[in-house]
């Protein structure tokens, strides 16, 4: 049997979708699993052996017709059975159609259910504390009735070289492992995914004077001027606590460094995601325009918190569409004040920092 998964999405996406091949290992431990995803997902895989193979979706397979043609052939030719379909656009439905697969699995879509033979209705409401996105993509296995418990957690691997380069690394810079290190994810994807700048240094000025904590930023490198922005506009108390140049250089340098963390606290995105697969309790404050159902993932009030300005000023969103509050995110954000946030982010901390 062999069976094709496709989602060309996200980091966080193509992480909380490799539950849907590790579930498909444990269904079918003798099946050839390929999982389709882009090139720059594919560090958060790494380790991972419940697929036998990755297939990248390269950035020449969108720009030029007759390297997607050669792509869609060189998918042809393996013959699948089943194709499960989590990202559902233009480029998965023509490899959905040149897949050979006579179990074509997504989710209902109006004017798409043709393309494939088992139709799944996205649900939009969650009873579990999973989280929505992980719940919807458990929901694509339904149509092959598999007779096992679910996996539901989204793994991510540590090798034994990686955990050693962290150790070195937090020992280079004299990181006293003896206290509780918390990694701060200072800045989003992107400004409306980004917690104000002059807000973030409240918090982390929050965090210092709340435990003696190594802290550490996660940013990109080409976020560094915000970065510095955040960093100046914490206390001098706060800054002797931050170990700033101590950063990973690419996704598997964050992983292994974030193994060595106790916690993560900050903007919604890839990086708590990952910490959340390394089973580190989180705390999340999420943009005024994203619906935090859906990626409050394992939230239990304990290990797993997350804030919205909703919860807080629900008046401010009454009769506006989430378009009209991505608009204007920035007023919405000046509205989401740290003192808000202190309450619950005290709790956390004085829950994680014995």
């Amino acid at each position: 049997m062999k069976i094709l998964v496709i989602q060309q999405k996200m980091i966080g996406d193509v992480l909380i979708s490799s539950l849907i091949c590790d579930n498909l290992r444990k269904a079918y431990p003798n099946a050839q699993i390929d999982y389709m995803v882009y090139e720059f997902t594919i560090e958060v895989l790494q380790g991972n052996t419940n697929f036998d193979n990755i297939i990248l979706f390269k950035e020449k397979h969108k720009k030029s017709k007759w390297e997607l043609f050669k792509f869609l052939r060189a998918i042809r030719k393996e013959k699948y059975d089943i194709a499960i379909d989590a990202y559902s656009k233009l480029e998965s439905w023509l490899v959905v159609l040149f897949s050979g697969a006579s179990k074509k699995i997504s989710y209902l879509k109006k004017g798409r259910a043709f393309l494939y033979t088992d139709a799944v209705i996205r649900k939009q409401t969650t009873n579990t504390n999973l989280g929505l996105i992980i719940e919807q993509r458990l929901a694509l296995l339904e149509p092959l009735h598999l007779n096992i418990p679910l996996e539901t957690f989204p793994k991510i691997y540590v090798s034994k070289e990686e955990d050693e380069f962290a150790t070195s690394l937090f020992k280079s810079h004299r990181i006293d492992q003896s206290k509780k290190t918390i990694m701060v994810s200072i800045i989003g994807s992107g400004p409306d995914k980004t917690y104000p700048l002059v807000y973030m240094s409240k918090l982390v000025d929050f965090i210092a004077d709340n435990g003696d904590f190594n802290i550490l930023f996660n940013y990109f490198p080409k976020q560094l001027d915000d970065a510095k922005t955040i960093f100046n506009g914490c206390k001098e108390t706060t800054k002797q606590k931050i170990y700033f140049s101590v950063l990973g250089k690419h996704i598997r340098e964050f992983i292994a460094i974030m193994n060595l963390c106790d916690m993560i606290i900050g903007n919604d995105g890839g990086a708590i995601n990952m910490a959340k697969a390394l089973n580190k309790p989180s705390f999340i404050v999420f943009s005024p325009w994203i619906d935090k159902k859906g990626w409050a993932t394992f939230e239990d009030g304990i290990n797993h918190i997350s804030l919205h300005l909703n919860e807080f000023k629900p008046e401010l969103f009454e009769g506006k569409a989430a378009k009209v509050v991505k608009k204007e995110t920035k007023l919405f954000y000046d509205a989401f004040q740290p003192e808000l946030i202190f309450p619950s982010l005290k709790t956390f901390l004085a829950t994680h920092s014995g």
